[in-house]
């Protein structure tokens, strides 16, 4: 419940709505499920579905996934594309809000940016459930404005590549870290969890009493979430880092396309430069088991069934979290061989 109520300050944020300081936010926000757009009962509905992008395996398997799920179901998906293009998904939204579905289940490609459109829809009286990314809960709510968020824990996510890092170089590495788009929800915590560990802090409210002595990030960029971006940004950085031993990537993607920057620079990736990333695709799999990557902490894209259960939950009246989280799987070279071949 704390990890829960934790995301995006929800309990500053519902206290300060109420204007009771003492009320529980499970309370607050139970207070405002009414003004939720209702989902009537019915056989068959038509979903509103739209997709950040399409530029890696990750996006591509999660469309899969609600695409075959609608079908399995009998639903009619109205699927939009947005090229990974801000303006586009905010213009994509409107045009599916204007055909009128029961519903809209859609990854925000930024937090702030989209949160209007959450509110967009919920005064055209479509529910809005978000998956994968979230958005300003300054803005919008969930409980509020839009059902629930379903997604990973992102900070804890970039807290396990940081646990796992420390572990495989002793608590002794130069770093450099690739960062996913700016301004998108798990760029933002995978970076916090991590450095935080890394660096010292707070983690979840629990001081972190000091920075781990031998760690230093030496440069901190995004990549957008592409190989490609991820490989050029890599080879900027390593020529103005030739010291780096190790790389943190906020996704696989990146993580590959550094790989392939570091051998263009006749570095040995998995030997004198470490890597950890995020995602779980069947490129990095291999990766792990050809030993050039380290690990990587599962994102799973399949986010097809839970969604629609999740809706049927709604439409059923059933009292949902603000967040569904999405429990992730951990992969390193004693695990990965079993899953070659069997993510996406």
């Amino acid at each position: 419940m704390d990890r829960e109520l934790s995301r995006r300050h929800l309990l500053k944020l519902a206290a300060a709505g109420a204007g009771a300081a003492a009320l529980s936010p499970r309370l607050v926000q139970r207070a405002w499920a009414q003004e939720l757009p209702p989902l009537p009962k019915k056989d068959t509905y038509t979903v509103g579905f739209c997709q950040t992008g399409s530029n890696n395996p990750w996006r591509l398997a999660e469309t899969k996934s609600m695409q075959d799920e609608a079908a399995k179901r009998g639903y009619k998906l109205i699927a939009t594309d947005a090229n990974e293009d801000t303006a586009k998904q905010i213009a994509d939204v409107a045009s599916v809000i204007a055909q009128r579905p029961d519903i809209l289940i859609f990854p925000p490609r930024e937090s702030g940016p989209l949160a209007p459109s959450v509110l967009q829809a919920k005064q055209a009286g479509i529910p809005v459930i978000l998956i994968d990314r979230d958005v300003e809960h300054d803005v919008a709510m969930p409980g509020r404005d839009y059902i629930t968020f379903i997604g990973s824990d992102f900070v804890d996510q970039g807290r396990r590549a940081a646990e796992w890092l420390i572990g495989a170089t002793g608590g002794n590495a130069r770093i450099i870290e690739l960062e996913g788009t700016t301004g998108a929800d798990p760029a933002i915590d995978r970076k916090q969890g991590f450095d935080e560990l890394i660096l010292g802090g707070s983690f979840k409210g629990t001081p972190v009493a000091t920075p781990v002595a031998g760690m230093q990030i030496l440069a901190s960029q995004t990549g957008n979430f592409t190989r490609n971006e991820g490989r050029q940004v890599m080879e900027t950085l390593l020529q103005a880092h030739p010291d780096v031993t190790a790389v943190y990537a906020h996704n696989d993607e990146m993580a590959i396309g550094a790989i392939a920057a570091l051998e263009a620079a006749g570095r040995k990736p998995g030997q004198d430069v470490i890597l950890v990333s995020i995602d779980g695709e069947n490129d990095a799999i291999q990766a792990i088991v050809d030993g050039k990557l380290g690990a990587t902490v599962e994102s799973s894209p399949f986010f097809g069934p839970i969604a629609f259960d999740t809706m049927l939950k709604y439409a059923n009246g059933e009292d949902l979290p603000d967040w569904v989280v999405v429990v992730d799987r951990f992969f390193d070279k004693s695990n990965a061989a079993e899953f070659v071949g069997k993510q996406y």
